[in-house]
């Protein structure tokens, strides 16, 4: 998998509460309704005890998420909260399992569809950040990401003459034949979309049982073939020695190649990113309500004490903790967001950025790029670690946020691609062991904290690597090592709701309050 800034690091746009539950789950739902031809009756979900899911499913939206997929509907659909009353309209009934699974991801999904005529079953995982891999459909071991258009043809006995023929129809696209106890089916995958005539024709074959077409969820499509000019920042440094490019320049260069799409084309996807993000934050601004959180509209206050002149002067610091508050607030509303690089951390990063561009009246190119170099930033981490806060902790999340916020203040200030990477590194190495452990299992608390940390820390690693202070770990052993330590912390510290904070008596208190009042 070659990471891309929009489909891996910031985005999806989408509705909170968390992306690796909420935005991954209806990513899956989606890819197991085409599976189903849009035709579902009733769907048996299943989580495995020790993970993730079995404990924050509802609570953090992966039940809400699942169940819009299924509806048809994506990861920003304003049907998504009423999800229940869709369900019935639907005619669809989900019933969840928990069980002793012993599944080695945390967040595993695994589906069993049925409707009148046929059953599938489909096993994904959610990596992060909106992220997800399907593992296996219908028995059969396979690995997408769900950025390619793919076709499935089912068949009955020897497929060597129709695998022939499929291909000849599409000789650009990779194709494999899956065989499983129960079926078999071609797989075919293509970086262009699939004409439906093309399934047609192939329904008229004879040892054809059925055909599904599964479009891509991801908003990048990856190309059959992928040469992207670096991978780390040992190799990026390479490839600019003779170039000089800065970070958001590289950045341009590296998403280009990575999705055969223009640099300009990026530099709109960018653009409307930001669009979005300063959408939202005006909407948090405004003020926010939603029954199921723990945390009010708290950044209206803030604003009213900043302008009366009743909070410390910290310049732009106190605009990024503006919008770092109006976003988290947003996202806890089941409000638009943009996931950089997750939902639980959707508010260190941009705040950040776009809090310091606006208090020092920075135009809107500077901006673009300094998003994009922390998007370049993110590629190094989700080459070599995780965004997801069940593999990692906090630091997966808050801690990679304020890193990539972080170089991108470099870029927002003039400063080279090595400044930015040594202010990355050194938020990194801040941020180490940072757990992942939400009161009442909500995406708020310690979590608002935690981004409001992350937009501390950028500010003081971009301006001390700005003044020449040397990080000592470059980057990509800083990544490396981010990695193994999150890994080492003890599973009940990983967004499991089974230690710190989550587990206090208040936090069982607040819990059970939140249930009284639903």
């Amino acid at each position: 998998m070659i990471p891309s800034i929009f489909n891996d690091v910031i985005g999806p746009v989408m509705r909170g509460p968390s992306s690796s539950h909420s935005a991954a789950a209806v990513r899956i739902g989606l890819i197991a309704r085409a599976l189903m031809n849009g035709e579902i009756s009733r769907v048996t979900a299943g989580f495995d005890r020790s993970g993730s899911l079995a404990t924050t499913h509802t609570s953090q939206g992966s039940d809400m998420g699942l169940s819009g997929g299924l509806l048809g509907f994506g990861v920003a659909d304003e049907r998504l909260p009423d999800y229940a009353n869709q369900l019935r309209r639907a005619g669809i009934e989900i019933e969840y399992v928990i069980d002793d699974y012993q599944d080695p991801h945390p967040n595993t999904y695994r589906l069993s569809l049925r409707n009148a005529q046929e059953r599938h079953t489909l096993r994904a995982v959610s990596t992060g950040g909106g992220m997800l891999e399907v593992i296996d459909i219908d028995g059969c071991q396979v690995s997408l990401q769900g950025d390619r258009h793919l076709l499935l043809v089912y068949f009955a006995g020897g497929g060597g003459r129709l695998a022939k023929a499929v291909q000849a129809l599409r000789p650009d696209a990779q194709l494999t034949v899956q065989t499983g106890k129960a079926r078999s089916y071609i797989l075919l995958k293509s970086h262009t979309p699939l004409d439906r005539s093309l399934a047609a024709s192939l329904t008229r074959h004879e040892s054809v049982l059925c055909v599904r077409i599964i479009p891509p969820v991801l908003p990048v499509a990856t190309p059959v073939s992928v040469n992207i000019p670096f991978a780390n920042c040992r190799q990026m440094l390479a490839f600019n020695r003779d170039k000089q490019m800065d970070l958001g320049e590289l950045a341009l260069a590296y998403e280009s190649a990575r999705g055969a799409i223009s640099r300009q084309e990026v530099r709109d996807k960018m653009t409307g990113i930001i669009q979005t993000i300063r959408k939202s934050i005006r909407t948090g601004l405004r003020g926010t309500d939603y029954r199921d959180r723990i945390l009010g509209c708290q950044s209206v206050s803030f604003r009213n004490h900043l302008a009366s002149g009743r909070l410390m002067d910290l310049g732009a610091l106190n605009t990024a903790i503006l919008y770092v508050t109006a976003l988290m607030e947003v996202k806890s509303a089941l409000g638009v967001i943009v996931a950089a690089p997750t939902a639980g951390s959707c508010g260190g990063l941009p705040g950040t950025l776009l809090g310091a561009a606006d208090a020092m009246n920075l135009d809107d190119t500077k901006v673009v790029n300094a998003f994009l170099a922390a998007g370049l930033v993110g590629i190094f981490i989700a080459g070599s670690a995780t965004f997801a806060a069940e593999v990692g902790g906090c630091q997966a999340e808050c801690g990679s946020g304020s890193g990539m916020a972080a170089a991108g203040l470099v870029e927002l200030l003039g400063g080279t691609p090595e400044q930015a990477l040594t202010a990355a590194a050194m938020a990194l190495q801040n941020s180490f062991g940072m757990t992942c452990d939400p009161v009442a299992n909500r995406v708020e608390a310690p979590c608002l904290g935690k981004n409001l940390m992350a937009a501390g820390n950028a500010f003081a690693t971009a301006n001390v690597a700005l003044a020449g202070y040397d990080a000592v770990i470059p980057l990509d052993e800083t990544i490396s090592a981010m990695d193994a330590v999150g890994k080492s912390l003890p599973a009940t510290l990983r967004c499991t709701g089974l230690g710190g904070l989550s587990t206090t008596p208040t936090s069982r208190k607040i819990e059970q309050q939140l249930q009284d009042r639903l």
